[in-house]
């Protein structure tokens, strides 16, 4: 006797929809931040931060990363959250991520993770730098715009020299 065949063996898979995205989950400072995953270059381990004389807290220093001058920027500044001493890897978003079209390092803390969903639309109070909000179970979390952060960083930066200048 032959058992029932299940229809849905035969299916052929639907396509995932459009608006499905990959996203790395990252940690900055003590909150927890989606990036779209094809603005990041890489996550680097631990390397050695260079430092120098500058005028703005936003920069920390620079990481040599293949061959590049990779400068660091301190997010944790911009979206509010302290900055964790325990900075365990890099986020290095991809150059099109800053309006200079360089590199940039965003340090973050605690593990990582690679995920799949449906980007929601930003809150309208949302600072501009979240371009919406990706659900995980039950967990809501801030999408971040890196372009956007990019330029807040470079905005500000640009901002505190000049108070420093004058």
């Amino acid at each position: 006797m032959n058992a029932p065949i299940d229809a849905s063996m035969n299916a052929t898979p639907t396509a995932a929809p459009e608006s499905r995205q990959s996203f790395v989950l990252v940690r900055i400072g003590e909150r927890r931040f989606a990036a779209p995953a094809n603005l990041v270059a890489e996550l680097s381990p631990p390397v050695r931060l260079h430092r120098f004389p500058h005028t703005t807290s936003l920069v920390s220093g620079a990481i040599i990363r293949r061959g590049k001058i990779v400068p660091v920027c301190n997010a944790s500044d911009i979206v509010g959250g302290r900055k964790s001493s325990a900075n365990l890897f890099y986020l290095i978003a991809d150059g099109s991520a800053a309006e200079s079209g360089e590199l940039v390092a965003i340090p973050v803390n605690g593990e990582s993770e690679l995920v799949a969903g449906e980007i929601r639309p930003a809150e309208q109070a949302a600072p501009g730098y979240i371009c919406g909000s990706l659900l995980l179970g039950e967990e809501a979390i801030d999408v971040l715009d890196l372009r956007a952060l990019a330029k807040a960083l470079e905005t500000n930066a640009e901002s505190s020299r000049a108070e420093g200048q004058s």
